[in-house]
């Protein structure tokens, strides 16, 4: 009987040694962090925004604007819940697919009320949808922002229309694209499509980002020119881009100093291929006798040279050479003052690439510096060419344009920019 008493008291306690283990990892689980979830981020390569009404936003449109295929599936089915439309900005914030940030981003081109007391009072500013109009057949590769706003589009909807052809790689290349366009609302499409000059459907061997993909040349309509005189426009009403128009004349003012001496030059250039230059060849004239006999005054002014007098924003290269700068650092400096548009101060010309600093400020005690002449612009006039070429923004470049959209004031622009205070500083000695 007392074996069995003592056995009987062995198992009990085992069994609450049991219960206790099983109680402690239950607690031990309870207290677990398990891995956090989240949802399914957006893409981040979006396109130029505009005002767009997203109830008019197929699959291929939510796709466009940064959007996975789960979260496209759950905005639509959302929009199915809450009765087949979204009503206000309110209601479309609350689709969870939607993260706060993305609706930060697309809430100013929203074309709906704030909320659904504005939507249903009425008191709230109308997103009018104007009428489009097509004249006839086109292919919209070839229609500007002015074609498209006098289609019926908006100015910033104009915009974006180019910024998607660019994104698709300067050709919208079939209706079928065309159609992706998240600024054509299907309605727009149904009414545009039989007048589009583009084949049906996409090429199977499409690719944007592919150099081998061939569209549709524009014919050049050439005229007798002088390469010497021919600015960035110029250049590129012939056909090349702007990185092509800008590297062409890079080449003739700092590899040539200036200006070519004959065709050869110009058929050296990397960025002008032989076809290229064969159709461009019987419209060249050259001016170059007058070039020579501007050169030699130029070097019997130099022979002469009171740098007291000059100013370093119209020193020239011969100039600087004649101070004693090789012609790295001369063209160097030159071409620098070239992209800010002119120097502020003389600080600027010591940050020059290859340039000699105890020679160079040399220079600087002895020449003057007349700023009259340096464009200066606001953030919200500055055009969107200098912006994005000039050495202090065009890092910035694109979220001033993106900001400047429906924020047109300077002081808020500066504020969301968040830029390290020596960057600021630099950029502010160009700006009114």
């Amino acid at each position: 009987m007392m074996k069995k008493g003592y056995y009987t008291k062995i198992a009990g306690l085992g069994m609450f040694l049991l219960v206790l283990v099983a109680f402690q990892n239950y607690s031990k689980a309870g207290n677990e962090n398990f891995p956090e979830v989240k949802f399914i981020s957006e893409n981040k390569s979006i396109l130029e925004l505009a005002d767009f009404d997203p109830n008019d936003l197929d699959e291929k449109q939510w796709q466009h604007l940064g959007f996975s295929s789960k979260q496209i599936a759950t905005i639509l089915n959302y929009k199915k819940i809450v009765g087949g439309k979204f009503t206000s900005k309110e209601q479309f914030r609350k689709c969870f697919a939607i993260s706060a940030e993305k609706f930060a981003e697309l809430e100013p081109y929203l074309a709906l009320p704030e909320n659904n007391k504005e939507a249903a009072s009425g008191n709230f500013k109308s997103f009018e949808k104007k009428t489009i109009t097509v004249s006839g057949k086109f292919n919209p590769d070839h229609y500007s922002a002015e074609d498209w706003i006098k289609m019926g589009f908006s100015e910033k909807q104009a915009d974006a229309i180019l910024k998607y052809k660019s994104y698709l790689g300067g050709s919208f290349v079939s209706k079928e694209k065309f159609k992706e366009c998240f600024i054509i609302s299907g309605e727009n499409f149904q009414k545009i499509s039989p007048y589009l000059i583009l084949p049906e459907n996409t090429p199977a061997n499409f690719n944007k980002y592919s150099k081998n993909f061939k569209t549709e040349k524009t014919k050049i309509l050439y005229h007798t020119f002088d390469p010497n005189i021919l600015d960035l426009e110029g250049w590129k009403s012939f056909g090349f881009s702007e990185k092509q128009a800008q590297t062409i004349i890079n080449y003739r003012d700092r590899n040539l100093k200036g200006s070519f001496k004959n065709l050869e030059d110009i058929q050296k250039c990397f960025v002008i291929s032989a076809e290229k230059f064969e159709e461009m060849k019987p419209f060249i004239k050259l001016s170059s006798v007058q070039n020579n006999e501007n050169q030699k005054h130029e070097t019997k002014q130099q022979e002469k040279t009171d740098f007291s007098k000059v100013d370093l924003n119209a020193i020239t290269f011969k100039q600087l050479i004649e101070f004693g700068f090789d012609e790295k650092a001369a063209g160097s400096l030159i071409g620098f003052r070239k992209k800010l548009g002119g120097f502020v101060n003389k600080e600027q010309i010591l940050t020059t690439y290859n340039i000699d600093p105890e020679l160079t400020q040399k220079l600087l005690s002895t020449a003057q510096l007349n700023t009259s002449n340096v464009q200066k612009y606001t953030l919200t006039e500055a055009p969107e060419e200098w912006l994005k070429n000039h050495p202090y923004f065009k890092y910035s470049a694109d979220r001033i344009i993106y900001y400047r959209i429906t924020n047109p004031d300077d002081r808020k622009i500066w504020k969301y920019l968040k830029l390290k205070p020596e960057y600021e500083t630099r950029m502010r000695l160009y700006t009114k």
